[in-house]
């Protein structure tokens, strides 16, 4: 009996692992493939393209030479060029002295300036570049909004609901709609109240219709690592009431959860006809501010919708990747944001979290559904292209730093230099892996 309990719990740990690594392995590729690339063009000769590390699983050599291969253990990849002694691209210096200099020119230790420096660039480079396409790419495929505001479809909620698909939007509670780029201040100025007088265009004529208030309490999204999906809400739960007070609005439920010091709440879900009750104790997380700073909160874990589903346009091509970019440059800011707040002091450690958390972020966002996962993959993609810049020796920011250095002094590190400065990159580096790895068993 105690067995067969425990196959659910093992279920979603196969599950979490599984969505972790199809992400990752997805990233390291892209990345690998970067430093591959862009090396090829430039004359630099890959002699292993490895997905994962330690023993082979299977091996093939292309007509170039290369050899392509998946190892056991998946938590990583490398592309070793000639001269490199390992996967690290240290130096063999004895392989390296045998060669002519025509040979010596294809090593990564013997190539111009230039292309070494592009070469370890274009990895974080391709990172980036596959967040931008894939958040562009969702965002084309989910739509953005399009104005006049029309109604496309109806979110069920259990309230009085009047309004009907195809329905233009001309006025609620007698306030004119604004153009959809100024909609959220227009929000915050309309009353909260059970319901709501609507103004819309249906059938050509204007006719008054009465429905709940734009943003009610209803579940938008639910944040991975929140209490909110530890309680099992679901995106489409409306709040009915929490500790008994009815929530009309999802700014209403806002303050309330605000003000609650991080008490136990009561909340009453409707939820597909069904009334539930659900005990949710919130939490204090730190959010990124649009300027860059942060501010602390208690959260329960939910983002908000609107209570119908507004019709959208496909944004065009450079549309798209616009605001791919747009969220690829959000993710970049807060992160540099975040390890300057956490460094000050003024933003919690735990909010830096290893593998563990990364993991059981990714089979959170997977059972929301295909297109929040693969928005994840583009987050997680920003991520590690953005740490791959930290000018720390074994990570590609190190090794650009000692390209820097060579263009200004004239000649690289030396062997020793080199030696010594990659071993402390390494302790560092392994110092950050611990660190981040306590988090994820220790932070709440």
């Amino acid at each position: 009996m105690e067995f067969v309990n425990l196959i659910p719990s093992f279920g979603g740990l196969l599950f979490t692992i599984a969505t972790f690594l199809v992400a990752l392995l997805i990233i390291i590729a892209v990345h690998e493939y970067g430093h591959y690339i862009v090396g090829r063009w430039s004359g630099i000769h890959a002699e292993v393209f490895s997905l994962g590390f330690g023993p082979i699983i299977w091996s093939r050599y292309d007509k170039r030479g290369t050899r392509w291969q998946l190892a056991a253990l998946p938590f990583g990849g490398y592309v070793k060029f000639l001269g490199d002694a390992s996967a690290a691209s240290s130096k063999d210096t004895l392989a390296m002295d045998a060669m002519s200099e025509d040979q010596l020119r294809h090593t990564m230790h013997s190539a111009p300036l230039w292309a070494r420096a592009i070469t370890v660039a274009a990895g974080p480079a391709f990172n980036f570049i596959l967040s931008v396409l894939v958040f562009g790419a969702v965002i084309a495929f989910r739509g953005i909004a399009s104005d006049p505001l029309t109604i496309d479809e109806l979110r069920p909620v259990p309230y009085l609901q009047e309004l009907q698909a195809g329905d233009e939007i001309l006025a609620i509670a007698g306030q004119k709609t604004p153009a959809l780029d100024n909609f959220e201040g227009y929000i915050d100025s309309l009353p909260v109240a059970p319901q709501v007088e609507y103004t819309v265009l249906r059938d050509g004529r204007e006719v008054s219709v009465s429905a709940p208030v734009p943003y009610p309490a209803m579940i938008g999204g639910v944040t991975p690592g929140s209490a909110a999906i530890d309680a099992g809400l679901k995106t489409g739960d409306v709040i009915v009431s929490v500790d008994g007070i009815e929530m009309h609005a999802f700014s209403e439920l806002r303050s309330y959860v605000g003000k609650s010091d991080g008490t136990t709440l009561q909340l009453e879900i409707w939820r597909e006809g069904e009334t539930l009750a659900v005990p949710l104790q919130p939490r204090r997380m730190d959010l990124p501010l649009a300027d860059g700073g942060f501010e602390t909160r208690w959260l329960i874990g939910i983002t908000g919708t609107m209570l119908f589903v507004p019709a959208t346009e496909t944004p065009g091509l450079w549309g798209a990747i616009s605001k791919g970019a747009q969220q690829t440059y959000f993710v970049v800011q807060s992160s540099v944001s975040g390890l300057y707040h956490v460094v000050i002091g003024s933003i919690s450690s735990c909010n830096l979290r290893g593998p563990i958390g990364i993991a059981q972020t990714s089979g959170e966002v997977a059972s929301q559904g295909v297109s929040n996962f693969i928005w994840f993959i583009a987050v997680l993609s920003t991520a590690v292209g953005f740490l791959n810049l930290f000018p720390i020796p074994v990570l590609d920011g190190g090794h650009l730093v000692f390209h820097a250095y060579e263009a200004i002094v004239g000649r690289p590190p030396s062997d020793g230099a080199m030696r010594i400065l990659m071993a402390i990159g390494l302790a560092l580096l392994l110092g950050l892996m611990v660190f981040a790895l306590s988090n994820d068993l220790f932070c709440p």
